[in-house]
């Protein structure tokens, strides 16, 4: 809900619109694939995006719960030296504080190791992404994220 004022009127509430609320579940997945190349990822990250009950899924490991995210996903990372996250634009459909989302994600992710003749090796993916977001207290989080590969080039690190 936003709450708008005009300079003489009291303070009124308005609701937020549908297209408003698709915007910003849209936004919250923008937001955390970019964060993932971009962002020091701590609690607060965690809390700005999930809800305490949060389930994030990938095809090798999940992780649930908001206590950890920020971790999980740092240690997934850390077995790369750089990653990119290009999504597709999300659809949204949203229906009393809860919403559906899907895209697509293309991931390149680069080896640590260097290649003995040019660049860092990379492996690229392309993944399908459901989930679903709920309004809170805080505005709207994602509850769960589910990523399922389509297909890969490359190979993913020997830990994996």
């Amino acid at each position: 809900m936003t709450i708008t004022r005009t300079s003489d009127e009291p303070l009124m509430e308005v609701r937020e619109s549908e297209i408003e609320s698709r915007a910003r579940v849209a936004a919250l997945l923008d937001r955390y694939l970019i964060s993932l190349d971009q962002e020091e990822l701590d609690a607060g990250w965690a809390a700005d995006l999930f809800t305490a009950d949060a389930v994030v899924a990938f095809p090798i490991s999940r992780h649930e719960g908001i206590e950890g995210m920020a971790g999980y996903h740092a240690a997934a990372l850390s077995a790369f030296a750089a990653t990119m996250h290009l999504g597709s634009p999300a659809v949204v459909e949203v229906r009393d504080g809860t919403a559906t989302l899907r895209a697509n994600l293309m991931s390149t992710h680069v080896h640590h190791c260097a290649a003995q003749d040019g660049p860092p090796p990379l492996f690229t993916t392309g993944t399908s992404v459901r989930g679903s977001a709920r309004r809170t207290a805080g505005g709207w989080r994602l509850a769960e994220l589910t990523f399922r590969l389509v297909w890969s080039q490359g190979s993913p690190p020997s830990s994996a």
